[in-house]
């Protein structure tokens, strides 16, 4: 049970630190789009990070 509540922990962390990221960034104005801004540049980076982690340097 100290698991499942310490996940849950982690994930409303996340979620409330993206939205404190787009409220700072774009305003209270501009959030909806502020957040597909951001959740793209987000989905982007992760995807490049797991490209570089299957894909080994080839040594010479």
């Amino acid at each position: 049970m100290a698991l499942l509540r310490g996940v849950f922990w982690l994930v409303l962390f996340i979620v409330l630190t993206f939205c404190f990221v787009v409220l700072f960034e774009y305003g209270p104005h501009d959030f909806a789009n502020g957040v597909q801004k951001e959740y793209a540049r987000v989905k982007s980076f992760v995807v490049k990070q797991t490209e570089t982690i299957r894909k080994p340097k080839k040594n010479r």
